[in-house]
């Protein structure tokens, strides 16, 4: 199940036809974001498979399949800074458990963006959701 903040982009996506609209849209929710400080820029955050430098920071709250997950992020591309926002607003706040069962493809599916992304930005979309999911799967284990 999407969270609220989720189903809010799905709703202004669907309020906004133009897909330049929807990039600007994406754009802004990257620039809204709190920009990550240099000390978690660090190898163990940087997201691999990614065109653009893409860092990942999970904060896990509590043990096992109930500990709830929250993600930091950045990069130094806007667009991707949105994509960043997107993941957060789709996976923050839910359990390691839930995280786990979230099919990001569907859920991604309804904002339309696999049509209007370059292979390259939907290889490191596909990227930080394999980090999102390693990361709530590891939590779970715990």
């Amino acid at each position: 199940m999407a969270s609220e903040a989720f189903e809010e982009i799905v709703e202004t996506f669907e309020f906004l036809e133009d897909w330049e609209d929807r990039y600007r849209h994406v754009i802004d929710m990257g620039k809204a974001m709190d920009p990550l400080e240099e000390g978690f820029r660090v190898p163990s955050t940087k997201v691999e498979g990614c065109a653009s430098q893409v860092w990942l920071v999970p904060e896990v709250d509590g043990d096992g399949p109930s500990a709830v997950l929250r993600f930091r992020g950045d990069s130094d591309a806007m667009i991707v800074r949105g994509l960043i926002a997107i993941l957060i607003a789709l996976y923050s706040g839910q359990t390691a458990r839930a995280a786990q069962g979230i099919d990001a493809q569907a859920e991604l599916g309804r904002l339309g963006l696999q049509d209007h992304l370059s292979a390259q930005r939907s290889n490191g979309l596909r990227a930080m959701i394999e980090r999102v999911r390693m990361i709530a799967a590891e939590a779970a284990s715990h």
